[in-house]
């Protein structure tokens, strides 16, 4: 498909090919109970099923978490697609041919195409000079590979290539009619001094960095022979951000879905190593620490468990100290459905995990990782270890460097019981260390406010709805709003009918208005549109909105049209309270009026406020 936007209809043919309920099989089972099919939830992790899926609507709701939508908003949430990457993997599927729909408001679609389309091309042109290349630095990266147990078929299982330089890149690439602009933003080439585009990478072993589709977005290269640096990563650009890609996830993906546990080690030679010893579910992170980032997309695949597997030598004893900083209350068992269970180990020997199989062979990997421990005892023991507990000062250093690792967590039952074991590990009262870890500061609070819940159902909304403290009222009113988009959401015939409605009123939420336009916008289009379609579009301009829309409502008055009516009356009046609210305030500061204006607002409030007086009583009695 060239440039530009998906024309809604091929987004609709891409939608009535799928089957939902076959889709999410692949990652979860299935059970149907009556109309509806159950299974656990494909974005958090649960033991017992809480996730619905409509196979009429193709709509599915998670009543733990909140999250849901459809077809493609099930992609975004799972692999982290945009959600025209959503839409193309299933056109793919499906062999459905997409058609561009040009929408001037949104150039960059495709300039990010281009970008992938270079990737492409630079990662084949890589792949042709590692294998049919005659030359002296080709013959030299294949030897490399061979000596390090990466030759026969694994060069073309993982795309491994060679770039030669001299600009035979850049050259390849202006025959194919790619600018210089395109190639530098794609991060292959650089300008030079004499102003013109030249390889980045140049005698390098090459190694494609994939997205979790498994299309190139990025390359890294390992120099061959001597010469730093030794490995040059492509630099972020607008398909590659380090603190969100794993090299090999896209083949680790189905792996970790079925066994429930990822394994994280350091180099794209590692990540190959242990995939052809039986470990398929390794990844590695990118010239980065793992980030917070990177644990969330590994837990959508991975619903156990993550394995961190540090090298032996002194780089991987400071990550494995790095990865402290994970230790927080998604550890705990009062995390619930939402615990995180991170682990670590660390190879003997300063031993790397290509090394490590080479010499000892996958059992014996198999049985370090069976020994990993939980990050906080992990952590724990690294602290402890490093004094000597012969004696009276190490002890007492040891317990200190320990129950620091305890403050994120401090008010947890387990910090309470971890602290019990560090006191029996340096000989302290146990009195001691409790009375230690009351006195730990606290470790910071986190930007992001709570999240407040909206439904009256107990579900949970989507965490993008998040607000400070809030008052029971305006609680309510974010509440009402929620209610009123999932009834015109699933019932179109009520967003036609309250159209007006949803465009005048005054949403208290940015994301319930981003959520009302969309609506607004498919009604105008199409106004027989299905709920499908209408909370697919509201996805793709909101990416949380599918768990808000999908979520069931309390039916008012016996139908869904009755349940509109008295939503839209109770926005309405919450409108007008909030305008009586500002009159009042006018009122307060009387300098600030004429006589004439003072008795003519005055006036609108009394009869505006016995207006609304009536209109609770009829909403009253509705309820």
């Amino acid at each position: 498909m060239a440039s530009g936007l998906i024309s809604e209809e091929d987004k609709q043919k891409v939608r009535e090919s799928v089957d939902l309920v076959a889709l999410m099989a692949e990652r979860t089972p299935m059970k149907q109970k009556g109309r509806d099919f159950w299974c656990c939830c494909p974005v958090h992790n649960e033991k017992t099923p809480s996730c619905k899926v409509d196979p009429v609507t193709q709509l599915w709701h998670c009543f733990g978490c909140g999250a849901g939508g459809d077809v493609f908003s099930y992609l975004m949430k799972t692999e982290n697609y945009t959600f025209n990457e959503a839409v193309k993997y299933l056109a793919d599927k499906a062999h459905i041919e997409l058609h561009n729909n040009v929408n001037p408001t949104s150039p960059d679609q495709g300039d990010k195409q281009r970008l992938k389309d270079i990737c492409k091309e630079t990662q084949a042109f890589y792949h042709t000079n590692l294998m049919r290349s005659t030359s002296e630095g080709a013959a030299k990266a294949r030897a490399y590979l061979s000596k390090r147990n990466l030759g026969g078929s694994i060069p073309k299982e993982w795309n491994i290539g060679y770039a030669p330089g001299n600009g035979q890149l850049v050259r390849h690439l202006q025959s194919l009619h790619y600018s210089a602009k395109e190639m530098i933003t794609a991060n292959v080439a650089s300008m030079g001094k004499d102003g013109r585009p030249h390889d980045r990478f140049y005698d390098r072993v090459m190694f494609p960095i994939c997205d979790v589709a498994g299309d190139p977005i990025a390359f890294g290269g390992r120099i061959i022979g001597d010469g730093q640096p030794k490995y040059l990563n492509s630099n972020e650009n607008p398909l590659f951000h380090k603190s969100q890609v794993l090299y090999g996830l896209h083949k680790a993906k189905a792996s970790m879905a079925q066994t429930g546990v990822a394994i994280v080690c350091e180099g794209y030679t590692d990540v190959i190593a242990l995939h052809q010893a039986g470990f398929t579910n390794a990844v590695a992170t990118l010239g980065t620490a793992l980030t917070k980032q990177h644990i969330r997309i590994l837990s959508r695949h991975a619903k156990h468990s993550i394995v961190y597997l540090f090298d032996g030598d002194e780089a991987g004893r400071r990550a494995a100290d790095r990865a402290l900083q994970f230790i927080d209350d998604t550890m705990t068992p009062e995390a619930g459905t939402n615990q995180i269970a991170l682990s670590a180990v660390t190879l003997p020997d300063n031993l790397d995990p290509a090394d490590f199989i080479a010499s000892r062979g996958a059992a014996a990997l198999q049985d370090l990782l069976k020994g990993a421990k939980p990050l906080l005892e992990y952590g724990i023991m690294r602290r402890i270890e490093r004094f000597d507990l012969s004696k009276a000062e190490g002890r007492s250093q040891a317990f200190s460097s320990a129950m620091e690792v305890l403050a994120p967590i401090k008010e947890s039952l387990l910090a309470k019981d971890y602290a019990i074991q560090i006191a029996g590990m340096t000989h302290m009262r146990e009195d001691q260390a409790l009375s230690a870890l009351a006195a730990l500061k606290p470790a910071p609070t986190r930007s992001e406010p709570d999240t407040v819940s909206l439904s009256v159902n107990t579900q949970a909304t989507p965490k993008a709805v998040r607000f400070a403290s809030v008052s029971s009222a305006e609680k309510n009113r974010l509440h009402f709003e929620a209610e009123f988009l999932r009834v015109c959401a699933q019932h179109p015939e009520c967003g036609v009918a309250y159209a007006q409605a949803i465009a005048s009123t005054n949403w208290q939420d940015a994301n319930h208005e981003c959520i009302a336009e969309s609506i607004l916008d498919t009604l105008s289009i199409d106004a027989q549109a299905s709920p499908a379609r209408i909370i697919s579009s509201a996805c793709s301009q909101c990416p949380d909105a599918g768990g808000l829309l999908t979520a069931p409502f309390s039916e008012i008055g016996g139908s869904a049209m009755a349940t509109a009516r008295y939503l839209c009356e109770e926005l309405s009046i919450g409108d007008t309270e909030r305008s009586i609210a500002a009159i009042r305030l006018q009122l307060q500061k009387p300098e600030s009026l004429s006589a004439e204006e003072y008795e003519q607002l005055y006036a609108h409030v009394v009869a505006t406020q016995k207006e609304l007086l009536e209109r609770r009583k009829r909403q009253r009695a509705i309820m």
